[in-house]
């Protein structure tokens, strides 16, 4: 049902493959980039965010940043510190983190597959997060970033990965941000490729776990190639990389209100929630979620006839959202109202006490993360989920793979 392709890989030597990677665009910003890779001149964010190399007043959308992203990665494949594959390849890709390990298959995806719906989203994009993309994607005339997708996991594919990495050495592996262990093997054996690209065929579809605006970039700049004349095998597909929904997990994306609560607050919680003062920080399960005032933790827990059956508004991001923040707090767009903020779970229940002591917040809600069963029954719905519903750790590493728009 999906196509998914091998490609010649834009990547790291296995020397500076540490040094290259760096973490996602979109998880750093320009000055948080620019200090991670002071003095290190292998750092992809020098191509990803590569503002950093121009003066601290330049916008990070201005066509010059797009121009030296373009300039560098030249510079690094002239240097040699990342090189293209001469052959065609799927790549595999494992991180573990905590003990915990998943592994993707790199490889590129179908433009025409993302139209046809048969790559699932869950999530609305920005336009003008689009064009940020689509400049850089334009301007250095490759997938720069890889698109985090899933699917339904198919024991024939899992064995397959299974048996290569136990018969294989991985060309990289070395240890990177948050203690995460990334390893990655070179699949370059056509009768391997070819099992592969045949099973993918009878995956019914495949589903945006993270990259929703890198997806719609890279869909769109194949679309204007096709408009302008310059298509070719390569525009047509976007670089991917690929998990089994069962290795996933999903972390909490908890909220911060600076707003403070009304005197009955809790009076008004208790219209849809049975409010405990419990002193847990995180939730135990879904249904629940904490609450932090400053001064104690709370389990706010849902009443059963408030849980609908839409696969959307039963969502405890949901749920909050409907019965919290709009109802009590008049936030109706968590988007654009400047009174809400998001913390990664990454960031921990420690996280959400110092903002709040610090008194620039009144309130923090600890949440139950969101399950890839609900990410992927949304998706099948074709329905969007609310804005931050879902934060994946271990983020996987820019830098280790690239894919060319191309031929040559």
């Amino acid at each position: 049902m999906v196509k998914v392709h091998p490609f010649k890989g834009i990547r790291p030597t296995s020397a500076l493959a540490a040094q290259v990677a760096a973490l996602p665009y979109d998880v750093v910003n320009s000055q948080e980039a620019k200090e991670l890779a002071a003095g290190n001149p292998y750092s992809y964010f020098h191509i990803d965010k590569a503002e950093i190399d121009l003066p601290e007043d330049i916008s990070p959308y201005d066509e010059k940043v797009y121009q030296k992203a373009a300039d560098n990665l030249a510079a690094f494949l002239k240097a040699g510190w990342l090189f293209k594959e001469e052959q065609n390849y799927f790549y595999l890709y494992e991180l573990v983190m905590n003990g915990r390990s998943q592994t993707g298959i790199v490889a590129c995806t179908s433009i025409e597959d993302y139209i046809d719906e048969k790559i699932k989203k869950h999530e609305f994009t920005r336009h003008e997060k689009e064009i940020d993309r689509m400049n850089h994607i334009r301007t250095c005339d490759a997938n720069t970033s890889p698109i985090f997708l899933s699917y339904r996991p198919k024991a024939e594919i899992q064995q397959i990965i299974k048996i290569w990495q136990q018969e294989h050495q991985p060309v990289y592996d070395f240890t990177s941000y948050h203690e995460v262990t990334h390893r990655v093997w070179v699949i370059d054996q056509d009768d391997t490729i070819e099992k592969l690209t045949k099973l993918f065929t009878e995956v019914e579809a495949l589903y945006i776990a993270d990259g929703h605006h890198r997806t719609e970039s890279a869909v769109k700049i194949g679309l204007e190639k096709r408009e302008n004349g310059e298509q070719n095998p390569e525009t047509e597909q976007f670089l991917s990389i690929i998990f089994p929904e069962d290795e996933l997990a999903i972390w909490e994306y908890n909220r911060v209100l600076k707003v403070a609560p009304p005197a009955d607050f809790l009076e008004q919680l208790k219209e849809n929630y049975s409010v405990t003062k419990s002193g847990v920080k995180k939730p135990k399960q879904a249904g629940d979620c904490q609450l932090y005032d400053g001064e104690a933790w709370y389990t706010l827990t849902i009443k059963a006839d408030k849980i609908p059956n839409d696969p959307v508004e039963k969502l405890d991001v949901a749920l909050l959202q409907k019965h919290v923040f709009e109802t009590i707090f008049d936030i109706q767009d968590i988007r654009t109202d400047k009174r809400i903020d998001f913390i990664g779970g990454i960031r921990g229940t420690a996280e959400l006490e110092k903002l709040v002591d610090s008194g620039d917040f009144k309130l923090a809600f600890s949440m139950y993360p969101t399950q890839m069963k609900d990410l992927l029954a949304v998706a099948d719905a074709k329905k969007i989920m609310p804005p931050k519903s879902t934060w994946f750790e271990p983020k996987l590493l820019s830098g280790l793979f690239l894919h060319d728009l191309e031929t040559k």
